[in-house]
């Protein structure tokens, strides 16, 4: 039965401006040296220069037929919880300011993510290996949307580290399959958590 196998990971660390540090390229040639061995597909990337960058180091690694954009996956806030649900929490003042429309057009993205790449292959298609660069909430939502955990459970996830790795797999009439979240042991001891921030 074809499965469609997604690796999910954060792009290279970035500085205050978005762009990749040299720290980031190592932990991507790092990143693109563990993918070698997975038969890759195609590498996605979203629309800004750190994950378009980290794409371009990781895929130099790689026989990909294709690297391109992807606009689902730009960093974004994929659900906007009600003040009850944050109460007490470290993100109760980070959603100070977002408005109904603001909700609404993350909410949108978000379902414009999972609809492009949290389904499986078409009936008679083949099984695929994508590599998803991305930033830490969308792939905190892909995880939340391969469990059927409830919108705000994504808070809980958003903890990605730069290049660590995320493996969903899709496949028709099976339920989705998280096979590991932010795996790292691909980087030297030097590169790993606790270098997580949120952004």
């Amino acid at each position: 039965m074809a499965t469609r196998t997604l690796y999910a990971v954060r792009h290279g660390l970035a500085d205050p401006l978005g762009q990749l540090t040299d720290q980031g390229r190592e932990q991507c040639h790092h990143l693109g040296r563990r993918l070698a061995n997975q038969p890759i597909d195609v590498v996605w990337h979203s629309p800004l220069s750190r994950a378009r960058d980290s794409a371009a180091v990781i895929a130099e690694h790689l026989e990909v037929p294709l690297v391109d954009e992807a606009g689902e996956l730009i960093d974004h806030v994929p659900h906007v919880p009600t003040r009850e649900q944050v109460s007490g929490s470290s993100w109760e003042g980070f959603f100070d300011g977002y408005d109904a429309g603001e909700a609404r057009a993350g909410r949108q993205l978000a379902d414009q993510l999972t609809a492009r790449f949290a389904t499986p292959p078409a009936p008679g298609a083949r099984s695929t290996h994508e590599v998803l660069v991305t930033h830490a909430y969308p792939i905190a939502w892909l995880v939340r949307d391969a469990l059927g955990a409830p919108p705000q459970s994504w808070l809980s996830l958003t903890w990605m580290a730069n290049t660590g790795v995320t493996v969903i797999e899709h496949t028709r009439g099976e339920p989705p399959a998280v096979h590991m979240v932010n795996d790292q042991s691909h980087l030297p001891a030097e590169f790993t958590w606790p270098g997580v921030s949120r952004e």
